[in-house]
């Protein structure tokens, strides 16, 4: 069976829809990118993913949803509490006629990297598919060169309001001058090979989320999941989707005390700290890879 990805060349959802193309293929499919609808052949049997944005720019690609086996689509909130909610990151482009049509459609599944909310009220029913590590592409290089005591491995992720650049600047200046050795990557275009080496080496990795992410708490990044599947050591802000879904990660939105929590993690013994690593890869490996995803979007 074909399937169609997504093929998205900017920000964070080109990684989250190589994920998915990894994982379709590894379970057998023929993953195929489209960036249009004249990119897909429906002349044969196939199975399609999708987002509301993509389909709002491309109102004929109902005609092309309408034709597959099955559609997965990505159901964009509604709306958002104030301030987000005025930006256009985070408003459907939906129209209501097209909600409408999609929600009549048996063979479309709509999902959402978000907890169930009140945040789609338009939509048919939405589940819940939380983002995932991709096991295809992010398989650990031993490297102890970039063996630092904590890392981070990102951008400024400017979501319109260019909040998070001030969060980072915040923690990160409570770590440059704790004496512990950073390796703080942001923005500095490292390649695909050095973000795994830099990951799996250090000794524990942190997470940072956007301001919107923390206040409404029904999302966590792709980083968690990269950082618990290439690490297994990973401190992070506080997130409420995060704390659901691995409760034994420590989190705090202080800075001094994620300092602290980190120096705790680094004076553990080697067998101590190589013991929670292999349990957090293994729970990441057993349930939050992509491949558990597609197998989760192929049971509704």
């Amino acid at each position: 069976m074909r399937v169609y990805i997504p093929d998205i060349s900017e920000h964070a959802g080109h990684w989250i829809f190589e994920g998915y193309k990894n994982a379709w293929k590894k379970l057998g499919y023929e993953a195929v990118s489209y960036k249009k609808p004249t990119d897909i052949d429906c002349d044969g049997s196939y199975m399609l993913m999708a987002n509301d944005t993509f389909l709002a720019t491309h109102p004929q690609s109902l005609k092309t949803v309408e034709k597959s086996v099955k559609s997965f689509i990505q159901a964009q909130p509604n709306t958002f509490p104030q301030p987000w909610g005025r930006h256009p990151n985070f408003v459907s482009l939906a129209s209501d006629d097209m909600i409408g049509a999609l929600n009549e459609m048996e063979n479309v599944c709509l999902w959402s990297f978000a907890d169930k909310n009140v945040f789609h009220p338009k939509w048919k029913e939405v589940y819940t598919i939380p983002l995932a590590y991709d096991s295809v592409d992010y398989t650990p290089i031993r490297d102890q060169a970039v063996k630092y005591d904590v890392c981070y491995v990102g951008g400024w992720a400017n979501n319109g309001f260019n909040e998070k650049r001030k969060i980072l600047i915040e923690n990160f200046m409570h770590f440059k001058k704790s004496g512990l050795n950073c390796g703080f990557f942001i923005n500095r275009g490292i390649s695909h090979q050095q973000e795994i080496a830099i990951l799996h080496n250090s000794k524990v990795c942190i997470n940072i989320h956007d301001a919107y992410q923390r206040a409404l708490g029904l999302d966590t990044n792709e980083r968690t999941f990269k950082s618990l599947g290439l690490n297994g050591m990973m401190i992070s802000d506080e997130i409420g989707q995060l704390h659901r879904l691995f409760p034994n990660v420590r989190t705090s939105n202080n800075p001094t005390e994620l300092v602290e929590m980190t120096r705790e993690i680094i004076s553990l013994s080697e067998k101590e700290a190589a013991a929670i690593k292999e349990e957090n890869r293994q729970l990441i490996m057993k349930k939050h890879t992509y491949i558990k995803r597609v197998e989760q979007l192929l049971s509704l």
